[in-house]
């Protein structure tokens, strides 16, 4: 389920861009406006000479296809890349042709040519944000040695000297990398947790209408209890009563039996009715059994302990049954099936501060390159031949232990990852492989190791 949410979410943003055709107008328009009021200032305020003709037919040439943007598509609509690749490539060409008309790298506005170049890394794909990275290092290049100088009225030509041109070339080179990489990064990051956020909220939504779904089943099954077991004993009655006549006798045997049924199907369903007020709470051992329960039929062995700490009490906490929990601890347990060789141990231990769920197997662990960054999403591993091929099924993108890591976070919990191998000996670990280890302060528990067993009182009515 994890693999299909994730394939999903992935599979929607392929081929579109992150931008809006109104966020690019309004940026160009402010590029326009910002060009307009240099090239007027440096005419008419500096008096310096050059040709602004041609200034104004690039600025114009920017403004008409502002205005044809404005007309034509609605201001809403969502670009696709190649659509925003076109536009910053515009844009670069377009600031590269005004900086060759106003003395090139002699112009301080020189520097806006990381704009697009940082615009392009945020939105669209590495493949594209390199041919624009590459050619505006190209056109920096040949801007420091092709371009129109800047002169004053009296004739005098603004430069500055070689050395701070070739300076400012080599800035302007390093900004161009370091910039569209580091956005690049940023932003594809911060993309790949908003999406693994959606598919834990997508997750947790799910297990949330299963509990609920269960509470319905199991407050229909108890309410439906009484009348089952009327009928039953009114055909057993019947049935005492028609001896002597076959034909109503069947008749009254078959109500029997069927009552029986229903009395059958509506207990296997209630078992995973968890919302009625009785089974809200429940020790520590059922809430981890019952998150192992659709992973201990998959060909692995799975083997449960539980006890205390030394010096902790003997008796078991009581827990509310979280979804979280549930979910969370259910994805350890499906990572360590998963990757197991014959055996998962789930071994849950309890003090008077702490309750301990560990989860280890006889696999052959994390990947010694990846164990510092297990619990980030969509990582992945590029792995041997022989490995892909021993699991061609499965490919993992640490979504799981993701959601896993964010969903026990939110109960209180702090997560831990390692492998067996690595572990200091203060404590044993069953396995020989990884180990997933969520540890709760007793504090963040709802029922703690004191809680008094109190009556429930009556049943809460549901309300149709």
């Amino acid at each position: 389920m994890i693999d299909d949410i994730s394939s999903g979410l992935l599979d929607r943003t392929e081929g579109r861009g992150l931008v809006r055709l109104r966020t690019l107008i309004i940026l160009r328009w402010l590029a326009i406006l910002g060009q307009s009021g240099a090239v007027f200032i440096a005419a008419f305020g500096l008096d310096l000479d050059f040709d602004l003709g041609l200034c104004i037919a690039a600025i114009g040439a920017s403004t008409i296809i502002n205005l044809i943007a404005i007309f034509v598509y609605p201001q809403n609509r969502r670009l696709y890349e190649r659509e925003v690749f076109l536009t910053m490539l515009f844009d670069v060409s377009q600031l590269a042709f005004l900086l060759y008309l106003t003395g090139g790298l002699n112009n301080p506005f020189a520097l806006l040519i990381l704009a697009p170049v940082t615009v392009s890394a945020m939105t669209l794909r590495p493949q594209s944000t390199v041919f624009l990275g590459a050619l505006s290092i190209v056109l920096v290049s040949l801007l420091a040695f092709y371009y129109l100088p800047l002169r004053t009225q009296q004739g005098f030509v603004l430069r500055i000297p070689q050395l701070f041109i070739a300076g400012f070339w080599f800035a302007m080179v390093t900004g161009i990398a370091f910039l569209g990489m580091y956005a690049m990064r940023v932003t594809s990051e911060t993309f790949a947790m908003s999406q693994a956020l959606l598919a834990t909220q997508m997750a947790l939504a799910r297990e949330q209408k299963l509990t609920d779904l269960g509470g319905v089943v199991a407050a229909a099954a108890h309410e439906l209890g009484t009348p089952l077991a009327t009928i039953k004993l009114v055909s057993s009655e019947l049935l005492e009563e028609l001896e002597n006549n076959p034909e109503l006798r069947e008749d009254a045997e078959l109500i029997r039996d069927q009552a029986d049924r229903c009395r059958d199907i509506l207990h296997s369903m209630g078992r995973r009715g968890k919302s009625d007020r009785h089974m809200m709470t429940l020790p520590i051992s059922a809430l981890v059994e019952e998150a192992a329960e659709p992973h201990i039929h998959r060909g692995k062995q799975v083997h449960f302990e539980f006890g205390p700490r030394r010096g902790g009490s003997e008796r078991m906490p009581v827990v509310h049954r979280r979804p979280e929990m549930i979910h969370g601890l259910r994805n350890l347990i499906q990572n360590a099936v998963d990757f197991a060789e014959d055996t998962v141990w789930v071994e849950t231990y309890w003090s008077e501060e702490q309750v301990t769920v560990r989860v280890s197997d006889d696999g052959r662990g994390y990947p010694s390159d990846l164990i510092g960054r297990i619990g980030d999403p969509f990582i992945r591993r590029r792995g041997r031949a022989e490995e892909r091929n021993s699991r061609p099924e499965y490919e993992g993108m640490g979504l799981g232990l993701f959601i896993a890591k964010t969903l026990l976070e939110r109960t209180g919990a702090e997560v831990f990852f390692s492998n067996a191998c690595d572990q200091d000996g203060s404590d044993r670990v069953a396995g020989k492989g990884a180990v997933a280890e969520t540890v709760w302060p007793v504090s963040a528990l709802v029922e703690g190791l004191d809680t008094d067993q109190t009556g429930l009182g009556e049943n809460q009515q549901i309300q149709i």
